[in-house]
């Protein structure tokens, strides 16, 4: 089985996470919303699969490239 790391795409602070570990994500379904520039932007799964890690909460600030979720397919 494949694992696809999700990143984030800059830096900004979770403001909500649709998923937990063990859930079934489809492609393009929404993970987490993180605020970002005083934006709402979603982040979306890249594949389908299930999520084997999640590394982020509700509040959270987040840089760059930090690893938010991890999908396994």
């Amino acid at each position: 089985m494949a694992e696809q790391i999700v990143k984030a795409p800059m830096r900004g602070r979770v403001i909500r996470v649709h998923v937990e570990k063990g859930s079934q994500v489809k492609e393009r379904d929404r993970m987490c919303d993180i605020e970002a520039l005083k934006m709402e932007m979603p982040i979306m799964a890249p594949a389908s699969g299930t999520i084997k890690e999640v590394y982020i909460s509700v509040g959270q600030e987040i840089g760059g490239g930090d690893p938010l979720f991890v999908i396994e397919s």
